[in-house]
């Protein structure tokens, strides 16, 4: 008689080790047993030789709707599925829908449970003209975090929110003991830059982007929310730094006691402004990238522990919206569930970093920031069967090959990657095999645990 459901066998890599000759014991889509040596008995058991065995990732930032008719989850989650993320954290701010009722955030948990291929959390906003009174019923149906913007990219679908507004935002948060995460550009300096740069150059340079959002800019809005954060009681998240100087902003409020946390998107590890000169619109996000100097501070930022989690800030725009000769008329944003776990992965090998790092910032850290660490983010007894397996397959990487990918584009075309994912399995069950994706409705909408506050 079989003791176990599933077994899956590898190099099992946690946050504190890697075990060579290792298994993941699956029981009722829980784990049941990590160990070494000979496997138990069970129904079905996945060898995979000397492959990684990973904790499935927890992509902290995902713009499945952006764009009306273009991605949505059905297309976000095979995504994620073939690249070994396992849940996806969405933003609010879908096109022509702002997640700022509990209605709102209701309907699209029901309609994303139907599409979505992987398990997936949501996060909330509040609309600026609003109050705070809504902030409870948002935690009742789900949310797992707040996001707000000190930038305005659309007066609806994505507004500025102003200092004054925040303190009694997260004031509200606070109570229920969650997050909030902040897209961290000062408004005002922004503005007043992009009039600079298109009186100089219209936006033809591809430099024009990251010197209409200089440093400055995102430093004094980093500040801002921590500050908040420190004055109200808040967990403050800014949602992504582009420069070292955010991550030692973040350390220095942790050591003062403080919940502040911070987000390396993958980009921000991979690319360097001087890759903009081949990928122009195709490479623009807010906040800009950065020169590869600032990229490789930000490494040592990260094996030094001052990244929290790294995430992708996934977003598919169609090739119209990336590719206008005026960098400030192309949409930011980029696509990058599918290579999130091999590009990290090759970025902790390339700098010989540990690669415990990568469940660390992938799977751990994130369950705990979205409070879902009940269920998610460890390969530990009675948390949720996620696992992920990447064995060395190296080439260049092709969004376009897969077709797991409502684009063919992707500002990572090209680049070499030794790992790729090769199984995925959620809860247990297999959604990707090394070619094929689980169909749609796999996928579980997962609420944090009981917030504080909310009984």
């Amino acid at each position: 008689m079989s003791d176990f459901d599933l077994v899956v066998t590898g190099r099992v890599v946690t946050t504190d080790r890697v075990i060579d000759d290792g298994y993941v014991a699956v029981r009722g889509g829980t784990i049941d047993h990590v160990g070494s040596g000979a496997p138990p008995a069970a129904a079905e058991t996945q060898r995979f030789g000397d492959a990684f065995v990973l904790p499935g990732a927890i992509d902290a930032q995902v713009h499945s709707r952006s764009q009306k008719g273009q991605e949505d989850f059905v297309w976000s989650t095979r995504s994620a599925a073939a690249g070994g993320v396992t849940t996806i954290v969405d933003m609010p701010y879908d096109d022509g829908d702002l997640i700022a009722t509990p209605e709102r955030l209701t309907a699209k948990a029901r309609s994303g449970a139907e599409q979505a291929r992987v398990d997936f959390a949501l996060y909330a906003t509040l609309h600026p003209r609003d109050g705070a009174e809504r902030v409870d019923g948002l935690v009742a149906a789900g949310a797992a975090a707040f996001k707000f913007s000190l930038f305005e990219t659309h007066p609806e679908r994505f507004p500025r929110v102003p200092p004054h507004k925040l303190v009694e935002f997260f004031t509200a948060i606070a109570r229920h003991g969650l997050i909030a995460g902040v897209h961290n550009e000062i408004d005002e300096m922004v503005r007043a830059f992009i009039a600079t740069e298109k009186a100089r150059d219209e936006g033809t340079d591809f430099r024009s982007h990251g010197r209409s959002r200089p440093p400055v800019t995102e430093a004094l809005a980093s500040g801002e929310v921590f500050e908040i954060g420190a004055a109200t009681g808040c967990s403050a998240h800014v949602v992504h730094s582009s420069i070292a100087r955010g991550y030692e902003m973040a350390a220095g409020y942790r050591a003062l006691g403080h919940d502040a946390t911070i987000e390396a998107c993958i980009h921000y590890l991979v690319l360097g402004e001087e890759d903009l000169a081949r990928l122009h619109g195709l490479g623009k996000v807010n906040p800009p990238i950065r020169p590869i100097a600032e990229r490789e501070a930000i490494w040592r930022h990260l094996a030094a522990g001052n990244v929290t989690v790294v995430s992708t800030d996934h977003v598919s725009w169609s090739l119209d919206r990336k590719t206008d000769r005026d960098m400030f008329s192309n949409a930011s944003g980029v696509p990058g569930l599918e290579v999130l776990y091999p590009l990290l992965v090759q970025g902790l090998l390339d700098r010989g970093l540990p690669l415990t790092w990568a469940p660390r910032l992938l799977a751990e850290n994130p369950a705990r920031l979205f409070r879902i660490g009940h269920a998610k983010g460890a390969l530990a007894p009675g948390r949720d069967a996620d696992i992920t397996v990447l064995a060395h397959r190296p080439g260049r990487y092709d969004p376009a090959a897969s077709g797991h990918n409502v684009v063919s584009w992707s500002p990572y075309e090209g680049l070499k990657l030794d790992y790729r994912p090769v199984a995925t399995f959620l809860r247990g069950r297999t959604v990707f095999d090394g070619s094929a994706v689980a169909e749609p409705g796999m996928g579980r909408f997962v609420r944090p645990a009981r917030p504080v506050g909310s009984e």
